[in-house]
């Protein structure tokens, strides 16, 4: 039996993809037969430039190959991003094309590494699994400026109907998916395992609120980019608190220039920015924080998404401030009771949330239970190596030459 993991991003590279894929792994390699093997192909740390920590060009943990692709260096940009996914797209081609595979798993959120897992699949006639972490087309509508999407979302449909129709299962990171997908997709089967609390955040937490500084802190740790549209709310949402509240923005990505110039532009002094950190260190900026703040643009597309930062926050148990819609704040509602919502891009609404919230830490071990990223991990590992058994035994029986009656 043999899996190959197609992932961009992959320890010790920061992002959503990177943690869920390296949890998927701990869960599934135990479950592996001893002649069974695991080959990830991802890359070297390119999520934040100004964090990009080497690591092994190839390295073995037991059943486990991991070969990291090196890219041209970059920033956020969609330029600089669509030529580094190219290096990723044609190397994989290279490296996979004298393999035999079961099983192609392919976790996406800009929806070409699902493409590329499609055509490898394709290629070595092997069963596919695609983990959706986004509707990149459904974005890109709103993201792209009008004399870009009419050109541009034709062909990006055409593709993920490709990635799409070509899978035997999907997964969806948010139920809010679910009415998009099988309405263009309605004979296809999908799971929902959301990204889920990773084991770094389940660390016993204070019990009292925090009381070593004057004023509180609200925390935003993250990507900064057009998703997140941090510029355009955080600036008037800092100049309204400035009586009370100080701001820490960790994080990096294509928008954090305008975010700079807007702090400016507003003259806002209670706003610090610092570069990403690593993951061990920014656990106890979290546990110092008094609230975690989360944000998403007002964008239709972002109505059905599920943030992940959502549960490494919920995990921590501080007060959570959230500027969401749709799906996100109706979970947020149901299932985080020590958060504040406001509408996206509202530093009015925002403040008067920000306000309104209880500084006191809670304890959430009926979240985390319900939403440990091992368990979620757990589950969709049984589902891949259930898939890869019926691809393995059908792949023997071929080459016996036998049939079933």
């Amino acid at each position: 039996m043999k899996i190959l993991i197609l992932s961009f991003y992959y320890p010790p590279d920061l992002s959503a993809g990177s943690f869920r894929t390296a949890s998927l792994i701990e869960r599934l390699s135990p479950k592996l037969p001893k002649d069974a093997t695991v080959d990830i192909i991802t890359t070297q740390p390119n999520r934040y430039h100004a964090l990009t920590d080497a690591a092994p060009k190839e390295e073995c943990n037991g059943n486990v190959r991991i070969r990291r692709i090196m890219l041209p260096s970059h920033k956020s940009g969609m330029r600089d991003q669509a030529k580094a996914f190219s290096v990723f797209f044609y190397r994989v081609l290279e490296m996979t094309a004298a393999q035999r595979y079961d099983l192609v798993y392919g976790t996406s959120s800009r929806l070409f590494t699902a493409v590329l897992a499609a055509v490898v699949a394709r290629r070595v006639s092997a069963r596919l699994y695609l983990d959706i972490r986004d509707i990149f087309v459904d974005t890109m509508k709103d993201v792209l400026p009008a004399h870009l999407a009419r050109p541009s979302l034709p062909f990006l449909s055409a593709i993920e109907r490709f990635a799409i129709n070509r899978a035997d299962r999907i997964n969806l990171v948010s139920a809010g998916f679910l009415p998009w997908y099988q309405q263009r997709y309605p004979n296809k089967v999908f799971d929902v395992h959301p990204n889920g609390i990773d084991d770094a955040f389940l660390l016993p937490m204070p019990t009292a609120p925090t009381q070593h500084r004057e004023r509180p802190l609200v925390l935003y740790a993250g990507n900064i980019g057009e998703g997140q549209g941090l510029h355009l709310v955080l600036p008037k949402l800092a100049q309204r608190c400035a009586d009370r509240f100080d701001f820490l923005v960790i994080g990096a990505g294509g928008r954090r220039a305008a975010l700079e110039a807007e702090l400016a532009k507003a003259k806002v002094s209670n706003v610090l920015l610092r570069d990403p950190v690593q993951r061990n260190d920014l656990i106890p900026l979290y546990q110092s924080a008094d609230v975690l703040f989360l944000h998403l643009n007002a964008y239709d597309a972002f109505l059905k998404v599920l943030p992940s930062k959502l549960f490494e926050y919920a995990a921590i148990g501080k007060p959570i401030l959230a500027g969401v819609a749709g799906y996100a704040a109706e979970f947020i509602r149901t299932e985080i009771p020590h958060a504040g919502v406001f509408a996206p891009c509202d530093a009015n609404a925002g403040e008067n949330a920000l306000r309104g919230l209880s500084l006191e830490t809670k304890q959430c071990s009926v979240f985390i239970k319900k939403y440990c990223r091992a368990n979620t991990m757990d589950r969709l590992a049984d589902i891949l190596m259930s898939m890869a058994r019926e691809s393995s035994r059908g792949c023997n029986l071929l080459k016996s030459g036998k049939t079933h009656d």
